[in-house]
């Protein structure tokens, strides 16, 4: 129970750091736009946190669930206008 509610904010800690970053930071950043950034961006945020996967209680899913918020958020964060 506890790793599923870590997975869930590791997902969605994802979602938000990466839409808030591509929003705030990268929205003049043409590589942003490219078809395979957020593919890009979720696989390298995968991998940084595959070696956290060691410890009990976060696993492998865990680190899979980081990857897909990130990704979703790039996908999120270069949709909506940049903040007023």
């Amino acid at each position: 129970m506890l790793a599923l509610l870590i997975g869930a904010v590791a997902l969605g800690g994802g979602f938000v750091g990466a839409r808030n970053l591509v929003r705030r930071r990268l929205r003049f950043v043409a590589a942003v736009r490219r078809p395979a950034a957020p593919l890009v961006a979720g696989l390298a945020a995968t991998a940084v946190a595959l070696p956290i996967a060691a410890l009990p209680i976060v696993t492998v899913g865990t680190a899979i669930a980081f990857g897909v918020g990130v990704a979703s958020g790039v996908v999120s964060g270069r949709r909506e206008p940049p903040p007023a």
